[in-house]
């Protein structure tokens, strides 16, 4: 029988990730376009972050999915 608390819990965590899959590569995008700025470095830094970070999120939304439906 399928856990539907953790399978809620995983798609929440991919509702999360997409918001971070828009706002990641807007942030690295952002960045390049004012290489100029002094802030160029730390605004990359952060959007690589949030990449790495929509990466990861997205696995573990999908191994609680997993995890809920052959539990």
């Amino acid at each position: 029988m399928a856990d539907r608390s953790k399978i809620t819990e995983g798609i929440k965590t991919l509702v999360f990730t997409v918001g971070l899959m828009f706002l990641a590569p807007f942030t690295i995008y952002e960045a390049f376009k004012n290489q100029e700025h002094p802030l160029y470095i730390p605004v990359l830094g952060l959007g690589i972050i949030l990449a790495v970070l929509a990466i990861v999120f997205g696995f573990k939304g999908i191994k609680k999915i997993t995890d809920g439906l052959f539990d």
